[in-house]
């Protein structure tokens, strides 16, 4: 199987015709899996150094259509790991006081502060997909929109907080099973919406908006990784380890105890 790249190269035109979601490299389940249980041992280390140290923080960004899964996603990768110094931000509709404000208003009071890992499903680039195939800002704006995107990201990293973009692609026949599932099963009735259907049918400028965000907001500093997400056990792996590289680089460690320690006694 032909490797497929997971970041795009850096200011070049994203086609997602290029990227198959069905990919999965040399991975099988069980290998994937058990990677994964690893890999999150060593993840549970990495937060809790992250959260004792204080000096970085990680925005993980999860965008996909509906039922791409980024609710199994959080699920799956964060299992296991302490919730006290994970948040994960939804992003719905803007609220009127939300709406008052800048675009960017309501996500820059969701960044992680320092020491937190925060998980936004869905998040600011809502405004350059869902606002653009409903038409309700011009193809000006999206120019505009991309720029302050970038700089906002820039300035999010030059003041320690690193950044994650994971597009979760999966193919519209994975849509409709996901959907079908969710309309067969009971227990999942909850998570199925007939104005999901409504989307559906403007795939092709879904797929078009995103394709251009993923080309625009692309950056050295906060790059999009483009995961094949019809196989959840490989996108799992995918995003874990990407997790994981991006904490091991940071440096982290825990902070220098108090002195004498080794000199303290605890009376009974």
């Amino acid at each position: 199987m032909k490797k497929q790249r997971l970041i795009p190269p850096a200011s070049s035109k994203v086609n997602l015709a290029d990227y198959d979601p069905d990919y999965t490299g040399d991975y099988d389940k069980q290998t994937a899996r058990d990677e994964v249980r690893q890999m999150q041992e060593r993840l549970q280390v990495l937060q809790e150094m992250l959260y004792a140290q204080g000096k970085h923080a990680l925005l993980i960004v999860l965008q996909a259509m509906d039922a791409g899964g980024k609710d199994s996603t959080i699920k799956k990768v964060f299992e296991g790991i302490n919730p006290q110094g994970v948040f994960v931000t939804s992003f719905k509709v803007p609220t009127d006081e939300e709406l008052g404000h800048d675009f960017l208003w309501r996500i820059h009071r969701s960044v992680p502060r320092k020491g937190h890992i925060g998980i936004f499903n869905r998040s600011h680039y809502e405004d350059v997909l869902v606002t653009r195939v409903n038409k309700l800002v011009s193809k000006q704006e999206c120019v505009r929109r991309y720029q302050h995107i970038n700089a906002f990201e820039r300035l999010l990293t030059d003041t320690g907080t690193h950044i994650l973009k994971f597009y979760l692609h999966i193919s519209k026949d994975e849509q409709k099973e996901r959907f079908q599932d969710r309309l067969d099963r009971p227990d999942k009735h909850w998570k199925f919406s007939i104005g999901d259907l409504e989307v559906r049918k403007d795939w092709d400028c879904y797929m078009e908006a995103y394709a251009d965000a993923l080309s625009e907001c692309n950056t050295d500093y906060a790059p999009w990784h483009i995961v094949p997400a019809n196989r959840k056990w490989y996108r799992d792996v995918v995003i874990t380890r990407a997790i994981v590289e991006t904490m091991e680089g940071m440096g982290l460690a825990y902070p220098e105890p108090e002195k004498d320690l080794d000199k303290v006694k605890i009376k009974d």
